[in-house]
């Protein structure tokens, strides 16, 4: 028997749920101590990702940032972490190998089934990292991007980017445009 297939019964600490991930066939988030299988995801959610990871590469290599897509955990606390979609690290000290823990920017991509916990849970617990520029939120079935960012004073605002427009993200200084996010993956 896996050891995804063996689920805990009881509420996991992060380092339990860390063990435990690195044993099992399948991932998992896990909140407040309870462990949520992941999905698979369509052909638009990945492309969508990756097409984040590779316009914000070079500029991730040139502020001395780390990019990482879907597979590496963000811990928000001792019971809770997530696998986003998109994460960049600029803090030189977050180097555990399994997990990071001072997010700069985080990009989540949008599915039926995690919509509400995107903009609600997911919101809630990426805005209480104080590392944290930008939060964009990215839907796949139309050219629309939501983007939380937090000012220099420490504010949030929302943004909302739809049809040709572009976003902005202070964590790497750089603009991207819908055009480039989304060409070829959902028309305009």
């Amino acid at each position: 028997m896996t050891a995804s297939a063996q689920l805990p019964q009881h509420p996991l600490t992060f380092g339990e749920y860390l063990a435990f991930e690195k044993q099992s066939d399948w991932k998992h988030e896990l909140v407040g101590g309870e462990l949520h299988a992941f999905a698979g995801s369509s052909e638009e959610h990945n492309r969508l990702s990756l097409r984040f990871v590779t316009a914000l590469d070079a500029a991730a290599e040139f502020a001395g940032c780390r990019i990482f897509a879907a597979d590496m955990k963000l811990r928000v606390d001792g019971e809770t972490g997530y696998y986003p979609d998109v994460l960049v690290i600029c803090d030189p000290n977050d180097n555990d190998r399994y997990y990071k823990t001072a997010p700069c920017m985080v990009v989540e991509v949008l599915s039926p089934s995690t919509a509400a916990t995107d903009h609600r849970e997911k919101l809630l617990a990426y805005r209480r990292f104080p590392s944290l520029r930008d939060y964009v939120i990215v839907a796949q079935d139309r050219r629309e991007i939501e983007h939380h960012q937090r000012d220099v004073d420490g504010a949030w605002r929302k943004l909302s980017v739809s049809g040709s427009g572009s976003l902005a993200l202070r964590c790497l200084d750089v603009e991207l445009t819908l055009d480039q996010i989304y060409a070829g993956i959902v028309a305009p």
